[in-house]
């Protein structure tokens, strides 16, 4: 079984596809550590210009190598956003994620083009989204949390920036495949929120018998 969920940032489609691989003991992959780990690779060597050295950072991924929470920052999901629009980056990670998706028990990915280009056939599909306003709440918490030095209106500046980039990159922009499911977030908690995704979920896989 394949589970597919997308949805621009901070939508709350991370927590959902984690709990929902949790309960199906599937194994779960954030494809936006991805590209936020080519990014770090790509700073550490001194920058984002050079699209060359940011598909080869892609090309040479290793997953077991990558630290989620060292990737967590707001500027790292800027700078995630920057090389995840160059189709070289895209296109260098596509084999890891097919693999990932393809293992026996199947999976559980999360992303921006999962249900449209990673996995087309998956089983489920869910499109998870929530208004700008509450999705910069959502991330301003959670970096503030962590002891970063930001503002709500940085956090929500940087959202819609981000919403923007993604939505219009030619490489697989974000939108809803045709066949996922919308769900709202925006006045859902974390429960009612996985309640809700798992209804879908469940409804979803009734068809498949």
């Amino acid at each position: 079984m394949i589970i597919a969920i997308d949805g621009p940032a901070a939508s709350g489609k991370g927590t959902l596809a984690r709990r929902i691989a949790a309960h199906y003991g599937l194994p779960h992959l954030d494809t936006g550590l991805l590209y936020r780990a080519v990014a770090a690779r790509c700073l550490a060597l001194g920058g984002l210009d050079d699209v060359g050295a940011s598909e080869a950072a892609a090309r040479t991924l290793d997953l077991a190598t990558i630290d989620p929470e060292a990737l967590r920052s707001a500027a790292m999901g800027e700078a995630a956003s920057v090389v995840a629009a160059r189709p070289g980056v895209r296109a260098a990670l596509l084999d890891l994620q097919h693999r990932f998706a393809a293992q026996d028990k199947g999976a559980v990915l999360d992303g921006r083009d999962i249900g449209t280009v990673i996995c087309p056939g998956a089983d489920v599909k869910l499109f998870v989204t929530a208004s700008p306003e509450v999705r910069a709440q959502r991330r301003f918490r959670e970096l503030a949390a962590r002891g970063a030095a930001v503002t709500f209106d940085d956090v929500l500046v940087d959202i819609r920036k981000r919403d923007e980039r993604d939505s219009q990159r030619s490489a697989a922009p974000l939108v809803m495949a045709d066949d996922a499911v919308a769900l709202d977030t925006s006045n859902l908690g974390i429960e009612e929120a996985f309640a809700a995704a798992m209804a879908i979920v469940t409804e979803r896989t009734s068809r498949l018998g």
